[in-house]
């Protein structure tokens, strides 16, 4: 399918309000930080999450935290689409489990995201285990976070949206 299909456009870059909800709800997440600091593993951060080219001692404005944040989701839907294809189809898949992924693979990366079995089930129609799936990545640096844990069971409510079966 060529990228100019309507069904394979973007949510977030053409969806306001897929895009109001996945600010407000990964922006909750990751929480706002102004100035370089290191994760629970190590990894120098900045604004909501963001690690790209971050040192410490770097240092921005709400702003540009903002707009990093809009950007970066974009990336992430567009890498989130092209590991699962059919979540492009609004009749089936609602905005609110795009956001769940477009959520989970901005905290891990798209590289995991596909690879994970959750991408797999996803490809395969097992929408209900691939959202189940999301419970199991709980960890950083091998240990159990109890805000990653948080973190899954919202993003699996929003994936779970809309299926008659969950």
């Amino acid at each position: 399918m060529r990228p100019t299909d309507k069904k394979q456009r973007s949510r977030l870059k053409y969806g306001a309000a897929a895009t109001a909800l996945a600010v407000s709800f990964v922006g909750g997440w990751e929480g706002l930080q102004t100035v370089a600091y290191r994760d629970v593993v190590g990894v120098p951060m900045i604004c909501y999450g963001e690690t790209r080219g971050v040192k410490l001692g770097d240092s921005a404005t709400k702003e540009q935290c903002d707009a990093t944040l809009i950007k970066g989701l974009k990336e992430f839907e567009a890498g989130v689409m092209r590991c699962t294809p059919g979540l492009a189809d609004k009749r089936e898949h609602p905005d609110e489990r795009v956001v769940a992924l477009v959520s989970f693979s901005y905290n891990v990366g798209i590289g995991a995201y596909c690879r994970s079995t959750l991408a797999r089930y996803f490809n395969a129609g097992r929408i209900k285990d691939a959202c189940d799936q999301l419970l199991r990545w709980n960890r950083a640096g091998g240990v159990v976070w109890r805000g990653l844990t948080n973190r899954r069971k919202a993003e699996r409510e929003l994936c779970l949206k809309g299926l008659t079966d969950a």
